[in-house]
C-alpha cells in the first residue's frame, strides 16, 4: 500500500507517523464539513436552490444540539451576523462529528500507511475554497459596495456615538482609494491560489489580509470573527508543506529547493491551465457584477437618493403659531432632519439624540410613520421657497406645526471635505 504508480513507474511514498495520519483525518473531516456545500454553493443563481436541503439539515440539527448538549435555545437568523449562538453551535458540531469520523477512520483503516493523494486532494479543495472567498472579499471591496461613502445621518454623529463596527464602517467608506486597495489585495491572493504554480504565493498573501481583516474584526466587534479566522487557517494550512523552505529562505538565508510538482499530462496542461483562467475570470466577474448590483441598493454609493437628500438645519419651528427657539435646554425640539434614505428619515433634537421615521413622499406632500406606531402619521405640505431652503406645514401630534428647514453644506464636514494632499507643511489632524 506504500507504492503507486506515477507515470509508469513505481513511486515510493513513506508511511506517516500514527499522530500524523491522525491529524490529517481529522483535518479532512472538520475542513470538509465546515467548507460544504461549496462548491455547489459557488454556482451562480442556481447555488441557493442547489443547496438548500443541506441547509436544512443543519437548521434542523443545531437547535436540537444545542439544547440537549448545551442547554440552550438556539435560534435561527438571518440578520447578515456570522456569530450568532447557531454559528458557533455548529462549529461545536462540526469538530464533534469530525471526531467521531477520525476515530471511525482509525479502526477502519488503521492499516493504511498515508494519505499523499488525498492530501493533496484536500490541498485542492481547500485551495479553491479559499479562493471563491478571497475572490468575494474583494469584488465588494473594488466595486465599494460593502463601505458606502457616509450618509448624513453619520456625518453629525459624534465619534463617541457610533459602535465600534459602525465607525469601522465610516472609516472604511471615507476612503474609496484604501476600501480598493483593501479589495485588490484580497482578489489578488484569490486569483494566486486558483493556479498551482502561485497557489503557496496566494496562500501568503492571504494570509496577509486575512490577518487584517481578522484583526479590524476582533478589535472592531464586527460579528464575522469565525468566519475570518477560519479563511485565516485554511491559508495557514496551506502553507504547512512549505514551513521548513520558507524558514530556510526568509529566516535561515539557506538556498531553497523548488517545490516537487507532479505536473499534469502533457496533451491536458495547456487546456486545464486555459480552463482554470476563464474559469477565474468569469466568476471574478461575476462578483464584480454582483457587487455593482448592490451598490445601487440604498446602501451603497450608486443608490437613488431621495429628493432632499442631505442634512437640513430646523432654522425656524413653530407649533400653534408659538415659535420654539433653537435652546439646548429645549430638549425635544428639533435640531435638524435628515434624508438618508427614500423611505425614511432621521431627526435630531437638540439634546443630540436622534429618532428615526418612516417617509411617504408625494408630490407636494410628506408623511411621517413610527415604526412600531403605525397609527402615528403626521403630514406636512412641502414647497422648497428657493434652493436650500424648504417650508413644512401641517400637523403633528394634533397641533399645527411649521417648519423652516435650510440645508447644510456637507463640504463643510473635514471628513468628506479634506482630500488628498500630496504636500504637506503641517499635519493637519483635527
Amino acid at each position: 500500500m506504500g507504492l503507486s504508480m506515477a507515470h509508469g513507474s513505481e513511486e515510493y511514498l513513506p508511511p506517516w507517523s500514527p499522530a500524523k495520519r491522525a491529524l490529517f483525518r481529522f483535518a479532512f473531516s472538520y475542513l470538509g464539513l465546515y467548507n460544504l456545500p461549496f462548491p455547489l454553493n459557488a454556482i451562480p443563481w442556481a447555488g441557493p436552490i442547489i443547496t438548500q436541503p443541506y441547509k436544512d439539515l443543519w437548521n434542523r440539527l443545531v437547535p436540537w444540539a444545542g439544547k440537549h448538549l448545551l442547554g440552550v435555545n438556539v435560534t435561527i437568523r438571518s440578520g447578515g451576523s456570522g456569530d450568532t449562538t447557531y454559528n458557533y453551535v455548529q462549529v461545536l458540531c462540526f469538530l464533534i462529528l469530525a471526531a467521531v469520523t477520525t476515530a471511525v477512520w482509525t479502526v477502519l483503516d488503521r492499516k493504511r500507511p498515508e494519505y499523499t493523494r488525498l492530501y493533496a486532494g484536500l490541498r485542492v479543495y481547500i485551495r479553491f475554497a479559499l479562493a471563491a472567498a478571497m475572490l468575494a472579499y474583494g469584488a465588494y471591496k473594488i466595486i465599494p459596495s460593502q463601505f458606502a461613502k457616509p450618509f448624513p445621518s453619520q456625518l453629525i454623529e459624534p465619534f463617541g456615538e457610533a459602535s465600534p463596527m459602525g465607525f469601522l464602517w465610516i472609516f472604511m467608506g471615507a476612503s474609496s482609494g484604501y476600501t480598493i486597495f483593501a479589495g485588490t489585495a484580497e482578489m489578488l491572493g484569490g486569483m494566486l491560489l486558483a493556479f498551482r504554480r502561485t497557489a503557496l504565493l496566494g496562500a501568503l498573501v492571504s494570509i496577509g489580509v486575512m490577518s487584517h481583516v481578522a484583526a479590524l474584526n476582533l478589535s472592531y466587534d464586527v460579528p464575522v470573527k469565525q468566519y475570518s479566522l477560519h479563511l485565516l487557517a485554511m491559508g495557514i494550512f496551506l502553507t504547512l508543506p512549505d514551513l521548513r523552505r520558507l524558514l530556510d529562505l526568509f529566516v535561515l538565508n539557506r538556498p531553497v529547493e523548488p517545490a516537487a510538482l507532479r505536473p499534469p499530462r502533457a496533451r491536458f496542461r495547456y487546456t486545464a491551465l486555459v480552463a482554470q483562467a476563464v474559469l477565474v475570470a468569469a466568476y471574478s466577474g461575476y462578483l464584480l457584477y454582483q457587487s455593482y448590483d448592490a451598490s445601487k441598493n440604498q446602501w451603497g454609493n450608486l443608490s437613488s437618493r431621495p429628493p432632499f437628500y442631505g442634512i437640513w438645519t430646523v432654522e425656524e419651528l413653530a407649533v400653534d403659531g408659538v415659535a420654539r427657539p433653537p435652546l439646548l435646554t429645549d430638549a425635544t425640539r428639533w435640531r435638524r432632519v435628515l434624508f438618508d434614505y427614500p423611505d425614511y428619515v432621521s431627526v435630531q433634537l437638540m439634546d443630540g439624540s436622534r429618532s428615526d421615521y418612516g417617509l411617504i413622499l408625494g408630490k407636494r406632500r410628506l408623511a411621517l410613520t413610527k415604526f412600531d406606531d403605525r397609527s402615528w402619521r403626521p403630514t406636512f405640505a412641502y414647497r422648497e421657497t428657493r434652493p436650500g431652503l424648504l417650508a413644512l406645514d401641517g400637523t403633528m401630534d394634533g397641533r399645527k406645526t411649521r417648519l423652516t428647514l435650510r440645508r447644510e453644506d456637507e463640504s463643510s464636514y473635514r471628513l468628506v471635505s479634506r482630500g488628498f494632499h500630496w504636500i504637506n507643511e503641517t499635519p493637519f489632524n483635527r
